[in-house]
């Protein structure tokens, strides 16, 4: 997989998982996730496909290359 698509929002949870980040709290329909050396939590809407602008923002904030994320994606 080479490019970045819509993913389900159980998935990009288990991506984050796997780079380090775990569940913090739920707020509504949203999953925020926490990393100690991280300054911001990760947010994940609950929708059933998130869209690339909430993944790119959620790597950018995550200190993620696209290609870590992508790998990770592949394990998830």
């Amino acid at each position: 997989m080479s490019r970045l698509t819509p993913q389900p929002w159980k998935t990009l949870k288990r991506v984050f998982e796997l780079a380090g980040f775990h569940e913090e709290r739920t707020s509504g329909d949203h999953v925020c996730m926490v990393k100690t050396g991280v300054a911001r939590p990760i947010v994940i809407p609950k929708y059933g496909s998130v869209g690339l602008d909430i993944i790119l923002a959620n790597i950018r904030t995550a200190g993620l290359s696209r290609r870590d994320y992508l790998r990770l994606l592949d394990k998830a």
